[in-house]
Formats: C-alpha cells, sequence, structure tokens
C-alpha cells in the first residue's frame, strides 16, 4: 500500500496537523501568547482538518491506508478523550508512517552507475533524504510530542519541569487531562516506544537522539526502574506509578541500554548528570530575575544514573567519555570563557573531574580492578592532540594523577607511575632485556614513546607541582636517564631539552635539601644514589627533533674506550655545573659547593690514612681514591670558574664554606704537609671572615651566633700555626666574634679592606713564606692570598699611590722589601735583582711559572718601570725568543709583551719585527718557520691598532713586509699575510698612495695562480675590503686599477672551483656596482640657498 506514497505526502501531513509551516514550533510568537482555551481549540480543528483531507482527497488515500495499517500494528497507542493526547497520538502516527515510507524508497532506490566522463559531478541523493524544509517539519513535531505526549508525565525531579523551559511549554502542562483514559504511565510508554520506532530510522534518529535525548532517557529511566510501591513523598498516588507490566517494564531497560550504547558517549554522559541532578539545583525561567530551585530527584534516580555513569565510565574510553561530557556539555571545550571567573571556573570544573576520576565507584570489583581499568585512560589524557580541549584535559589527568598518589600510592605507582616511567625505567633496568645478545643499533625505546614519557612527567610533576615525599620518591629512579637525556640534548637542538632541565630544576629545589645534594652527587659521578643511562645504551638523534635509546657498539680498543668514556664524564660534569648556575637563588650551588669541599677533605684523609695503613698498588689506588679525588677537585674548579661569585646566598653558607677552609688548614698542619694552595686558601678565608665583620655585610644579631662555629677553629689555629702573624688574625677574629663586634684590633680592618680589593694607608698581613722566586711569583700571579708574608716577626708596610715604593721594616730596622709585596698586583718595590729574577722564571720548563714571568714582566712595561725601560732590548729578546713556545699561554703572553714594548718605542721594535716577519728566527726551520713568522705578523697588527693614526709614518715598510710574506712558500703564512693586508688597510684608512698598483698586481697573481683556495679566498676578501672601506671613494682611489679589479672578479666568478671564493667574488661585485651606481646616479638633494646681493 506504501509502495506508491510519496514522502511529501507524509510531511504535509505533519504541516497541516501542526498548522503553518514553520509557525508550530515552541519559540512561535502565537503559541507564546495563547491561552488554555485557544490552544485546545487549535489542537481540535487541526485534527479534524487532518481528518478531512484524509477522507475527502483521493491523493491522500495511500497516506490513509498506511496510517491504518500502521494503527493496527501500534496496539500500545490508545484512544482518549483528552485533545492533547489525541494530536499527540496523530503526530506520533504520522511520524512512524514517514519511517516507514523512509524505508520502502531506500529499498526500492537503485542508484545509476557513476558516468566516467562527469565523474567531478556529485552523486544523486537517496530518496528518502529529508530536505531542510522537512526536518524543520520533523522537528516542529517532535518537539510537540516531547511536550504534549512526555514531559507532563514524568514524575517531580524526573528531568526539567515544562514550566521551567518555555512560556509556551508552562501553559501546555496545564492542558493536559491526567484524568482521561489511558493513564499517565501508558501514555509515557507509548509516547517513548514510537520515538524509539522512528529513531530506528538513521535519519529521524539524529533529530530524535540529538535534540530529545535526555528527555527520552528520562521516561524510560521512570518506566523501567521507577518503583511501583509509593512512600508517600512522590507525591502521587500509587496506583499511578502501575499500570505497566513486568515484560513491558523489561523492554523498556532494554531499550535504555541500547539507547545509551548507540549514542556518543560525552552526550549520554551529560544528560546522565542532568537527569541526577543535585540538592540545590536552580534554574532561571525565562524572563525571571530570581533563580527557582528545582525539585531534587528521587533517591531511586539519583542511584540509577550513579550506576550508569559508573558503567560509561568502566567501559573502554569511557574516562574521556565521562571528561568530554562533562567539559563539552558546560561549553568548555568550544569557547572556556574568556574572562577570570570563567577561568577560574573552568579550574574548577577540572578538578572536580579528576576528584570524580580517583573515586572508586561501588559498581566496581575492587579497588585494585578499578584502578587497571582506569589508569591507562588516564595516561591517555595526556597525549590529547584537540588544541582547544588540551589544557582542560590535561589538568585532569595531572590533578587525577596527584590524586591517586596521595590517596592510593601503592596502587598509583603500579598502575599509573611505573607505566608512564616505563621508557625511562628500562634503560635503567637495561641488563634485565639480555642487550648483549642484541645486534649494535637495535632501538630500545622510539622517539615517539621517549618524547611522550618526557611530556608527561613534566605535565604530572612539574606543571601539578604538589612536592609530596612520596611523589619525588617516585621520579628518582628515573632522575639519571632524564640527567643523561639533558646532556645529550645539550649536544644538539631538541625539544625535549627544556622539558628534562624543567623537571631537574623542580626535583633540586622541591626535595630536600639532604636529598638534592644525594641527587647532585649522583650525577656528578660520586655516588649510588642516582643511576645513569645504562652503559651498554646510549641517546641517539631521532629525525622529529626527539632522540631514541638504541643499543651500544662494542669498542675493541680499550684506549679509545676509555677516552670515550672520559669524555661523556667531562661533559655531563660541565652540563651538571651549568645547571647548577641556575639554582644559585634557593642556595643549593652554595651548599653543593661547600659539599664538594668537605668530599675533597674526606677523600684525601682516607686516601693518606688508607696509605699508611696497607701501601696499595698504583692501578688499585688510582681505582680506589684518585680518581674520586680527581672528579671532586674537577668539579670544585668548574663552580669556582662558574659561579664562585655568587654561589652563597647567606651568612650560613659563608660561615660553612670557611670552617671547612679552616678544618683543612688545621688538618694539613697536623700532618705537616701545608702546601701553597693550603696557605692562599686560608689567607682567603680569614680575609673574607676580616670583610664581614669589617662591614662588607649588614650583620644582625642572629648572624653572631652562626659565627661562632668558627671559635674555635680560629683557637686551634692561632696556637699550632707557625707565622706570628696568622695567629695574631685568627685571635683578632676570634676576639671579634665573642665580642659582637664591639672590640676589633687593628688587623680585622686591613685583613677586610685587602681582601675587598681597597687601597688604602693600611697594615699588610702576613700568609706564608717564599723561599725562592718561583714561589713568590706564583703567589703573586695567583692573586688569592691577602698579602706576603714577612721573614721577621710582625711588621706592617704602608701602600702608597701607584708608582710609589714602599719598603717594609721589620723590627730591627732592616728592609724587607726583597721578600714582600701586595697580592694581586704587580709588587709596589722593583729592584734590578726582581727584574733579574723575572727574566731567569721566563725560561723556567715549567709553563705556569713562564707565563706567569711574561706576565709580569708585561705588567712592568705597561706600568713604564724604569728599571725594565732599561732592559728594553733583553725584554723584546725574552718576548721574540718566547713566541716559538707551543703552548699558546706562553706565546700569547709574549705577543702581548712585544706589542707593549711597540707601544712604548716603535722606532726600536718595529724594525726588529719586519726583520723577523721577512725571515725565519735562527734555529728554527720547518713548519715551526711560518707558524713564528704569524704570530709575529700578529704583533704588527697589534702594534698598527695600538699606533693609531701614526701608523700612516711605517705604511711603506709594513705594506712591503706583508707583500713578501704573500710569496712565502707555506700557504698559511701566505693567507695570514693576506689578511694581515687586509686589516692594514683598514688601519690605513685605505691611503695606499703609490702602493696600490703593488696591492692590485699581488692580489690578481694570487687569484689566478695559488693553488690553495684558502689563499684565494683572502686574496678576494681583500678585495671586498678594499671596496666596502673606499665606498664612495673608490673611484677616487682606484680609478686607475678598478678595471683591472672588475674583470678579476668575474673571472672568478666564472672560473672559480671554490665557492667560497665565489662567494667572496659576489659580494665584491655587489659593493662595486653599488659604487657605481652612486657615482652615476647621486642622490639628489633639494637645498635652498639664499645669496645675498651686494
Amino acid at each position: 500500500m506504501a509502495g506508491g506514497l510519496k514522502l511529501e505526502r507524509a510531511v504535509e501531513a505533519l504541516e497541516l496537523l501542526l498548522g503553518k509551516p514553520g509557525g508550530a514550533g515552541t519559540d512561535s510568537g502565537s503559541f507564546q501568547t495563547a491561552k488554555r482555551a485557544v490552544l485546545l481549540k487549535t489542537l481540535g480543528s487541526n485534527l479534524a482538518a487532518l481528518e478531512e483531507k484524509l477522507g475527502q482527497d483521493p491523493q491522500w488515500k495511500d497516506l490513509q491506508g498506511l496510517r491504518a495499517e500502521v494503527r493496527e500494528q501500534a496496539a500500545w497507542i490508545e484512544s482518549s478523550t483528552d485533545v492533547t493526547w489525541c494530536f499527540t497520538s496523530q503526530v506520533l502516527l504520522l511520524l512512524l508512517c514517514l519511517k516507514k515510507c523512509m524505508i520502502l524508497l531506500a529499498a526500492a532506490y537503485q542508484p545509476a552507475k557513476p558516468n566516467p566522463r562527469s565523474a567531478e559531478v556529485a552523486p544523486a541523493l537517496s530518496p528518502d533524504t529529508l530536505s531542510i524544509s522537512q526536518q524543520k517539519t520533523v522537528q516542529s513535531a517532535l518537539q510537540f510530542v516531547v511536550t504534549l505526549g512526555l514531559c507532563p508525565y514524568l514524575l517531580p525531579g524526573v528531568g526539567i519541569p515544562l514550566k521551567h523551559r518555555t512560556e509556551f511549554s508552562a501553559v501546555v502542562q496545564d492542558v493536559v487531562s491526567l484524568d482521561a483514559a489511558p493513564s499517565a504511565m501508558r501514555r509515557l510508554y507509548a509516547c517513548c516506544t514510537a520515538l524509539l520506532q522512528s529513531a530506528q530510522h538513521p535519519s529521524l534518529g539524529n533529530l530524535i537522539l540529538t535534540r530529545h535525548l535526555g528527555d527520552l532517557i528520562a521516561g524510560l529511566c521512570q518506566l523501567g526502574f521507577c518503583p511501583t510501591k509509593g512512600k508517600g513523598e512522590q507525591g502521587r498516588p500509587p496506583v499511578e506509578l502501575q499500570g505497566l507490566t513486568e515484560e513491558e517494564r523489561t523492554c523498556c531497560r532494554e531499550a535504555l541500554q541500547s539507547v545509551l550504547d548507540r549514542v556518543y558517549q560525552p552526550l549520554v554522559v551529560w544528560e546522565l548528570l542532568v537527569l541526577q541532578g543535585g540538592s540545590k539545583q536552580t534554574l532561571r525561567s525565562p524572563r525571571q530575575e530570581v533563580q527557582q530551585p528545582l525539585a531534587q530527584a528521587p533517591a531511586w534516580l539519583r542511584r540509577l544514573c550513579g550506576q550508569l555513569l559508573s558503567e560509561r565510565l568502566m567501559r573502554p574510553n569511557g574516562v574521556q567519555a565521562v571528561v568530554r561530557g562533562i567539559m563539552e556539555g558546560v561549553g568548555t571545550g568550544a569557547a572556556g570563557g574568556g574572562s577570570a571567573e570563567a577561568a577560574a571556573a573552568d579550574w574548577k570544573k577540572c578538578d572536580m573531574v579528576a576528584r570524580i576520576l580517583a573515586s572508586c565507584p561501588q559498581q566496581s570489583l575492587s579497588l585494585e580492578d578499578y584502578y587497571r581499568g582506569v589508569c591507562p585512560q588516564i595516561l591517555d589524557l595526556l597525549h590529547i592532540q584537540d588544541k582547544l580541549a588540551a589544557h582542560q584535559f590535561q589538568r585532569v589527568a595531572t590533578t587525577a594523577v596527584l590524586t591517586m598518589a596521595r590517596e592510593h600510592h601503592q596502587l598509583a605507582v603500579k598502575y599509573l607511575l611505573c607505566p608512564m616511567l616505563a621508557p625511562l625505567l628500562l634503560c635503567r633496568d637495561v641488563a634485565e632485556m639480555a642487550v648483549e645478545d642484541l645486534p649494535a643499533g637495535t632501538v630500545l625505546v622510539k622517539e615517539a614513546e621517549l618524547s611522550r614519557c618526557v611530556e608527561d612527567v613534566f605535565k604530572v610533576y612539574v606543571v601539578g607541582n604538589e612536592p609530596s615525599g612520596a611523589l619525588l620518591e617516585s621520579l628518582q629512579p628515573a632522575l639519571g636517564v632524564i640527567f643523561s637525556l639533558y646532556c645529550f640534548t645539550k649536544q644538539n637542538v631538541s625539544h625535549l631539552r627544556s622539558p628534562c632541565q624543567g623537571i631537574l630544576l623542580w626535583v633540586l629545589e622541591k626535595s630536600e635539601r639532604g636529598v638534592a645534594l644525594s641527587l647532585l652527587e649522583g650525577f656528578a659521578g660520586l655516588g649510588s644514589t642516582v643511576q645513569l643511562l645504562h652503559p651498554l645504551c646510549r641517546f641517539q638523534v631521532a629525525s622529529g627533533g626527539g632522540a631514541t635509546i638504541a643499543v651500544r657498539e662494542t669498542i675493541s680498543d680499550e684506549d679509545e674506550a676509555l677516552y670515550q668514556k672520559v669524555s661523556l664524564e667531562q661533559w655531563q660534569m660541565e652540563q651538571l655545573v651549568d645547571l647548577l648556575t641556575l639554582c644559585q637563588k634557593s642556595g643549593l650551588t652554595g651548599d653543593f659547593f661547600i659539599w664538594c669541599l668537605k668530599e675533597l677533605t674526606r677523600v684525601a684523609a682516607e686516601d693518606e690514612a688508607g696509605l699508611e695503613a696497607s701501601p696499595l698498588s698504583p692501578a688499585s689506588l688510582v681505582e680506589v681514591g684518585q680518581k674520586k679525588q680527581l672528579l671532586v677537585l674537577q668539579l670544585v674548579a668548574m663552580l669556582c670558574e662558574s659561579v664562585s661569585d655568587t654561589v652563597f646566598t647567606d651568612i650560613a653558607q659563608v660561615v660553612e664554606f670557611v670552617a671547612v677552609t679552616l678544618q683543612r688548614a688545621c688538618a694539613s698542619l697536623a700532618r705537616g704537609s701545608e702546601g701553597t694552595v693550603e696557605a692562599q686558601t686560608l689567607s682567603m678565608s680569614m680575609g673574607l671572615v676580616a670583610a664581614v665583620l669589617g662591614g662588607a655585610v649588614q650583620l644582625k644579631s642572629g648572624d653572631f651566633a652562626i659565627l661562632k662555629q668558627l671559635v674555635p677553629l680560629l683557637e686551634e689555629l692561632s696556637c699550632i700555626h707557625p707565622e706570628p702573624v696568622i695567629q695574631e688574625l685568627a685571635a683578632d677574629l676570634r676576639i671579634t666574634i665573642c665580642t659582637h663586634g664591639a672590640f676589633s684590633t687593628q688587623a680585622v680592618g686591613p685583613a677586610a679592606q685587602s681582601t675587598l680589593g681597597k687601597k688604602t694607608g693600611s697594615s699588610g698581613l702576613g700568609g706564608q713564606t717564599h723561599t725562592n722566586p718561583t714561589e713568590r711569583l706564583e703567589a703573586e700571579t695567583a692573586g688569592l692570598s691577602l698579602g706576603q708574608p714577612q721573614s721577621n716577626e710582625h711588621s706592617s708596610c704602608t701602600k702608597s699611590s701607584v708608582g710609589q715604593r714602599s719598603v717594609p721594616q721589620g723590627e730591627n730596622g732592616e728592609s724587607t722589601g726583597r721578600k714582600t709585596h701586595p697580592s694581586g698586583s704587580a709588587p709596589a718595590a722593583h729592584t734590578p735583582q726582581r727584574l733579574h729574577e723575572l727574566l731567569l722564571a721566563a725560561y723556567e720548563p715549567e709553563i705556569p711559572l713562564r707565563a706567569a714571568a711574561l706576565r709580569s714582566l708585561c705588567r712592568l712595561v705597561e706600568q713604564r718601570d724604569p728599571d725594565a725601560l732599561k732592559a728594553q732590548e733583553k725584554l723584546l729578546k725574552v718576548f721574540l725568543e718566547n713566541l716559538e713556545h707551543e703552548d699558546s699561554f706562553v706565546y700569547l703572553s709574549a705577543i702581548q709583551g712585544v706589542a707593549l714594548l711597540s707601544d712604548v718605542d716603535p722606532e726600536q721594535t718595529l724594525p726588529c719585527l719586519l726583520a723577523q716577519y721577512d725571515c725565519a728566527a735562527p734555529g728554527a726551520a720547518g713548519p715551526q718557520t711560518a707558524e713564528t713568522r704569524m704570530k709575529v705578523g700578529e704583533v704588527l697588527m697589534r702594534v698598527t691598532r695600538a699606533l693609531g693614526d701614526m701608523v700612516c709614518q711605517y705604511r711603506a715598510p709594513l705594506i712591503h713586509a706583508v707583500l713578501r710574506g704573500a710569496r712565502d712558500p707555506e700557504s698559511s703564512l701566505r693567507a695570514s699575510s693576506l689578511s694581515n693586508l687586509g686589516e692594514l688597510c683598514q688601519r690605513l684608512h685605505f691611503q695606499l698612495g703609490s702602493v696600490v698598483q703593488e696591492v692590485t698586481s699581488c692580489l690578481t697573481a694570487v687569484v689566478r695562480s695559488d693553488r690553495e683556495a684558502e689563499v684565494r679566498r683572502a686574496a678576494v676578501h681583500v678585495v671586498v675590503l678594499l671596496l666596502r672601506g673606499l665606498t664612495e671613494k673608490a673611484t677616487e682611489v682606484l680609478r686607475d686599477v678598478l678595471q683591472d679589479l672588475y674583470r678579476l672578479l668575474k673571472w672568478v666568478v666564472l672560473c672559480e672551483r671554490d665557492e667560497v671564493t665565489v662567494l667572496h667574488a659576489q659580494l665584491a661585485l655587489e659593493e662595486l656596482s653599488d659604487i657605481v651606481r652612486r657615482f652615476l646616479f647621486p642622490p639628489q638633494s633639494l637645498e635652498k640657498k639664499l645669496v645675498v646681493l651686494p
């Protein structure tokens, strides 16, 4: 019968029953203003119009027959005298007819074969597809069904009441007659059944389940789970709760479960939460400023919704569905609000959802089963890629992890933290995987896994920022691998560097100070508390900017393996020091520095005690003691070099540092093995205490209690130190501390001023005795001691301004100037014997002593010392001979000395240097000659910089010298000479004069004939410098050779094979092009000249 029925006919019937198309919705103005009588009259007239149309119009006979057929099958639709229910029944019948018609049309549809000639044309729509206007008609019909046939029959507290929706809904609630047959439960059952049957078609199901899911779920819950025996609190007689058979109630339960499984789960979660309600629900009615409270949901409904929500949560991907249902249901996922209040509410909702996830539902078999099923889904929330919702999901996951770790730590470690840290822990326990059997290069941890692991740790620990002891302890096993990864990322560009650094800094900051020091000890390789990356594994650079972990290749060469191991330890030590530079404000760096000093003292004492007790072989000694001592020494040196100026943040750390230094000094004196380093550090530490007491730090009353820790050490030092000056200073410091600064001797102030670097008339303090010139030289260059000791008892020396000499006098009136001089600067008294000692020290085989002597001689020349200026020839000879030394510290000091001498007397020094540059030094041969001449060239360039504009006087000999160097057989010297030529041209301001032809000829010959690419590069670079330096003057200065230079550059661009040389030539051509353009087309300047006529 329905074979010839058109889809449009069923939609027309719905339009006729509802009234004007699009005008019968709940938002229609006519219905919003209608009264109850008008509404009932309108519904009755629409029913009569539909019956008349079906009975009289022959084109509607097919629809009438189909409606009768559907009516026979729908036995649950009962007739009634209530107009509203009759209207609802007819709408439901027409919806069922529409559904059956759509099914028949889809079954009979046979799509045409696609035309290959018009493949871009869209395929034809299926005949059961609803147009937009038809969808609006169906939506209006569904609204009438829900408003008239479903919501009025819900119990109080089940769903949102009609009076809280729209004004039309409030009118409908009073129009529905509950006394007429059928009963309310039968009407509700019929309406839900018809909607479920209509929803079986995909098109109708989308309209029903997306817009009216909450009401449909509420009706099914009431039909299937509402208790049949009322207790009086529901407000309705028990008779109204009956009327359904147990079979029908079972069908309603099954239908509810089917709907919940079919629909998008976050939408189901949100509707169940709304249906469950709360104890104090409120809702704003339209045009009402006062919020009206909603009726509380019945207890059975709250329990049912809780059970259903728990089932949603325990399903696969249920955690994400619950989170999305809550967050997206309130608009957080899409917009989230832009104000501060919206953001705060956002975080509160995230924390609420996290608490829900951390609570085990009653339906779960056990807490461990719940954690086993939910924890992997919580970790998946950290990896959401949706940019709009990623922050909320990560907040939920982080808070849930922290809450679970706080409430059930063992289960959280087992099911959350260990799986999250698995890639890092795998690298530590890799021995259990029999890596020895795997081939080299086998990837153990992929880039995606490692990146995700590090990012998850950063989100949970650092962003979550809940530094509990248990949480920090759970991360500790993976910190060694994270530190190794951090060191690896510092070698290249990687997006993992920042999170690794953040994790390490967070752990060091939040951990207790003892634990943090233990971690730093493990990072430095001095302890076993931290396990770094397994030796059989190594990091590899990955294609995505991250890293992978693979099996390390076995190195058969023991020397190469040892070199790689030492290099890795050195690199990790450097990165540890860089990491500590970021922890200075917290005081951790200072505490670790003090720990290193204590460890150094302890290791040295243990080694000495071990040697005295049982002498060991050299190999075992290195293995047991010296390796650790060397590591500590290296770490202390790096800390001193990087963070020494700001290592201490409070007075307590300064006092502890001084105490460690004094303990080392006392221990060394007790053993009778005090050396230079111990003596200098002792003088420095005592000067530091004197500076603190002398006003460098604003001391409080509590600071003196900390300083009193030094009193026993100072007392011991004043008794056992052999130097009277140190004894007296220790005693004076002890007295000043004990009296809280009320009494201070004359020795404390000068010691403080000497430490702070002030040059005022004060007393010098003794520190140590040097018996030979080399020890005095080393102490002078070290700059650590407060002053040099005197051979007699206490005496004072008065320092005057620079240039004056002060000769200290001992008790017997004899001068002690040769044995005493202030530290940290050049000696105040220079005698010929002192200069002779420095000249002898300049030939010492020990590199530090030789370099220190050369530095001291440089200071004498710089200060225009008369004795040094008299021995200018000797000094020049010494400096030139030291130019041939291979150590950079030595020959750079010699270069500085020759440059200073040239600044003093260029007339005497420059000819000697030019002669050295033209030919090899006596006794030198081979590559050493070229190296020495290049060093002399560096000296010449320093001299030209020092001479400034005076260099024009020596233009000719300098240019001729470098031009001759450009023809040397050694390629490195030729390149160096051309580089010097370019700089010399710059210093001469390109005033080459008559030698411009020689310069261009030399450059042309080198570019065209030299075999070495680096020499040709240097020559072309000189041309670039000439053009760039002369700018507009190039057409005037180089007018005779400009054409030759242009042809040379074009030849280089066309014929040169070296890319760098071609690049230099292109740059020179660009400079030349700009110069010629500015010459031919000068910029026009609009000037107005005023001429006064006589």
